[in-house]
């Protein structure tokens, strides 16, 4: 176990943010036995300039028995953009899904939260545990759904992608973030490793589920206009979706 500090870039960040933060480190520190994990060099805090404005990005990543990588990406964009982003990579040997979670906040407020546990077994379906637990969960009620992108079909039957529009449902946001991680880390804490052809087949969720996150247009845009596309292609191959071996 080691200890997690906070990132340095959270007091400046939208609150919602800084909260579901604090409650990912937290999660992952209480529920998990933690490793660090090593990002490609000089990857870890970025600073650049995008239109004129400066843009940081902090990340931490760890590891443990049954997660080869488990990264929280933190960026400020000026005084006009915040951004959460957080995956947790199982090892393929476990069948367990994508935990993901993303928010973008800008001037006029949160524009896009966005939480779910993807399969990654061949039917895309998720394990009956989580099922169960998930399925046990109050119903979500949010005045303005988003649609997913065309390839949302990664994306399990209980995404949520909102707008939220009050106080109320930024923290209830934040409730379903914390139940699907509490969830989540309980069920791989109890799951068993497979072996052979059983192991492969979630491997090969695991990629596609990279891959698919890897035609995300609006992140690589705006990485590429901060940074150039080396960087981008870099940064989005390697820290955000990297493929499992």
């Amino acid at each position: 176990m080691i200890a997690v500090t906070k990132p340095e870039i959270l007091p400046l960040l939208h609150p919602l943010i800084g909260q579901l933060a604090t409650v990912i480190l937290s999660h992952w520190e209480k529920y998990l036995d933690l490793s660090p994990f090593e990002l490609p060099e000089g990857l870890g805090y970025v600073e650049g300039r995008l239109e004129g404005e400066k843009l940081i990005i902090e990340n931490r990543c760890y590891q443990t028995p049954q997660f080869r990588k488990m990264h929280l990406e933190l960026a400020k964009l000026g005084n006009g953009l915040d951004i959460l982003h957080c995956v947790m990579f199982p090892r393929p040997e476990y069948p367990l899904p994508m935990f993901g979670c993303d928010i973008v906040s800008g001037k006029a407020g949160i524009s896009a939260a966005i939480v779910d546990l993807s399969p990654t077994s061949s039917d895309k379906t998720l394990p009956s545990a989580y099922n169960q637990a998930l399925a046990a969960l109050p119903a979500a009620d949010f005045a303005q759904a988003r649609d997913l992108p065309p390839w949302g079909h990664i994306f399990s039957q209980y995404c949520l992608f909102i707008r939220p529009e009050t106080a109320a449902e930024e923290r209830q946001f934040l409730q379903r973030v914390t139940d699907f991680l509490t969830i989540h880390c309980k069920c791989a804490k109890e799951s068993q490793p497979l072996s052979g052809e059983e192991a492969r087949i979630y491997l090969q969720g695991q990629r596609d589920y990279c891959s698919q996150q890897q035609k995300n247009d609006k992140t690589r845009r705006v990485l590429e206009k901060a940074f150039g596309w080396e960087w981008a292609e870099r940064y989005m191959t390697g820290v955000l979706f990297d493929l499992p071996d």
